[in-house]
């Protein structure tokens, strides 16, 4: 029965290392919620420095951090984040490698669905929101901030 035992744990051993790699659990991951607007002059929230050789690449002039979430995710659930607009972000991580996570990113209201796939010290700046009399909503995600 020992024998069974050990070519069973062996076995075992041997499947789970062939799976793909999921996330560890308790990612850190640190989201802003920004918005953008093409109406009067150029600004950026002093909260916003880091993002600055990326947003000047945009149409929008005004940049506002309104909001700021910190979560250490777990794979496969959804981190919830409201939207100045009432509609609510959800975030899910859907993979994790050693040095990049792939994130789900929806706003169901909207029916929108994105797949970014993020590599450690980087960030994403993702539009979440259609524009609307001139500003949209924007997501920046980081993981291991």
């Amino acid at each position: 029965m020992t024998g069974r035992l050990a070519k069973a744990a062996v076995l075992t051993a041997a499947v789970l290392s062939a799976l793909p790699a999921e996330a560890a659990p308790g990612v850190p991951v640190r989201v802003r919620v920004i918005r953008g607007s093409r109406q009067g002059p150029p600004a950026l929230d002093p909260q916003l420095q880091d993002l600055q050789a990326q947003l000047g690449h945009t149409a929008y002039l005004r940049w506002e951090q309104v909001g700021e979430h910190r979560a250490d995710m777990d794979f496969n659930k959804p981190l919830d984040v409201p939207l100045p607009s009432g509609d609510r972000l959800q975030i899910l991580i859907l993979e994790s490698r050693k040095e990049t996570v792939t994130f789900e990113v929806r706003v169901p209201a909207q029916k929108t669905q994105s797949k970014l796939t993020i590599s450690k010290d980087k960030r994403i700046v993702h539009q979440v929101t259609p524009e609307k009399d001139g500003s949209a909503y924007f997501v920046t995600i980081r993981p291991w901030p």
